[in-house]
């Protein structure tokens, strides 16, 4: 198992390839692991070859969701998202479906998946008991809950988010919250609405314990999600949210005494200004567990354009110490995401990733080649060197000339470069 052989100071091949890819000594990746401070998601049942480590001081990772749902069900659209993701360079792929045979999407999605996977097992649970006769989300056990969990590990999933820290005490203080925004995350708004109906506590934090022992037998990661984030600037950084918080940094230690990785969830919609402050927070109460930020998205006014809003918020949090960003794309808030969407939304959050990659002296060096590419107008140099050569080429297709359309024959790096060279 990845944590316990880590702990016992074994650099296995999966802590060998994920240092290959940071660049890095595998001995120094062994010792993050070890201390909780970096995961490698990486269930027993899943081959990839995109070994992929989240963690402090290393790549900031990029994560794209996809998946059905109840009016949109259509795997090969799905299939289409996911390709694209993995082109582009995407660390990681989630499955959020809620529409159609979930699991067999699922092992679709796993066995083309050519990187780490992760899912929300309760939507199945979820789904399944709200589509039998009479049915509704509430009806489902925590048994149900549980063999969810086990389903999803069984198949081969690498990290699932859970949302343990929806205690019966945040419920509480989210009743004499006034906030604006309620309960945004559909997982948080589910255990919830159990919770109430049932009155008795969260079992993924009451039997927490059993948990670990499935995440422990499939080298499963735990993303401990944050169902009481804020869904509008307003709410940022309130109860609610800093309560579940304390419960998640309890959990944190929990799992890592039990050799189970984990990392943890961060809120969504944040002013520029509490960025930073809130991945202090979480790293000081975790324990400097890898963290997981949703955007963040950093003003509420601009739907159709929250791949920017969010990629300006994951650059501000990359900063500041997160690890792991999730994409948003520009339907958010508004529909299903389209193939397009994914790209854009991907490609600004690799944009956030890299700039604050850079600042870690991360892939310096591919920026400095792009200079010298356009001092030297070496196009297909620059093409090579590109994130998205298609997209840079289409710019130029019209126009064959040594430099761009924009400045044509006053191109100042021709004009400096003229007089500087004496020439």
């Amino acid at each position: 198992m990845i944590v316990s052989d880590a702990k016992k100071g074994v650099v296995t091949p999966t802590i060998e390839a994920a240092a290959n890819y940071e660049g890095m000594d595998p001995e120094r990746l062994r010792r993050l692991v070890a201390d909780g401070r970096a995961v490698i998601p990486r269930n027993i049942n899943h081959s990839f070859s995109r070994i992929r480590s989240i963690g402090k001081g290393l790549r900031v990772k990029v994560n794209v969701n996809i998946g059905t749902s109840a009016d949109v069900i259509d795997v090969s659209t799905e299939l289409e998202k996911l390709n694209v993701a993995l082109k582009f360079g995407t660390d990681s792929i989630m499955d959020l479906s809620t529409g159609g045979d979930l699991r067999e999407f699922r092992r679709i999605f796993l066995d083309r998946c050519d990187t780490m996977f992760g899912t929300v097992p309760v939507y199945q649970s979820a789904v399944e008991k709200a589509r039998e006769p009479s049915g509704a989300v509430v009806d489902m056990t925590s048994e149900d809950m549980f063999h969810s969990i086990e389903s999803h590990a069984k198949d081969g999933v690498d990290f699932i988010t859970v949302h343990c820290g929806v205690t019966r005490e945040v419920i509480e203080t989210l009743r004499t919250w006034r906030r604006k925004t309620g309960v945004v995350s559909r997982g948080g708004a589910i255990h919830l609405a159990w919770m109430i109906h049932h009155d008795i506590e969260n079992p993924l934090y009451s039997d927490f314990d059993h948990l670990l022992d499935i995440a422990r037998e499939y080298d499963l990661t735990l993303s401990l999600g944050d169902g009481l984030r804020p869904g509008g600037v307003a709410d940022a950084t309130d109860g609610p949210q800093i309560t579940e918080l304390i419960t998640l940094a309890k959990l944190v230690r929990r799992a890592r005494s039990s050799d189970v990785q984990v990392m943890v969830e961060g809120p969504g919609h944040i002013p520029l200004n509490q960025i930073e402050g809130n991945i202090a927070l979480e790293k000081a109460l975790c324990a400097d567990a890898p963290f997981y930020v949703l955007g963040p998205i950093v003003t509420d006014v601009f739907p159709g354009y929250d791949h920017i809003t969010s990629a300006i918020g994951g650059a501000v949090a990359g900063l500041s110490g997160a690890d792991f960003l999730c994409s948003v794309t520009p339907s958010e808030h508004l529909s299903l995401p389209s193939v397009q969407d994914i790209k854009d939304g991907l490609i600004a959050s690799r944009i956030a990733a890299h700039a604050v990659d850079l600042t870690r002296g991360i892939d310096f060096d591919v920026d400095v080649e792009m200079d010298r590419a356009r001092y030297d107008l070496d196009w297909s140099e620059q093409y090579r060197l590109c994130y998205d050569a298609d997209k840079a080429l289409s710019y130029r297709s019209f126009h064959e000339g040594e430099t761009c359309s924009m400045c044509g024959d006053y191109c100042a790096l021709k004009l400096a470069r003229r007089f500087l060279d004496g020439s």
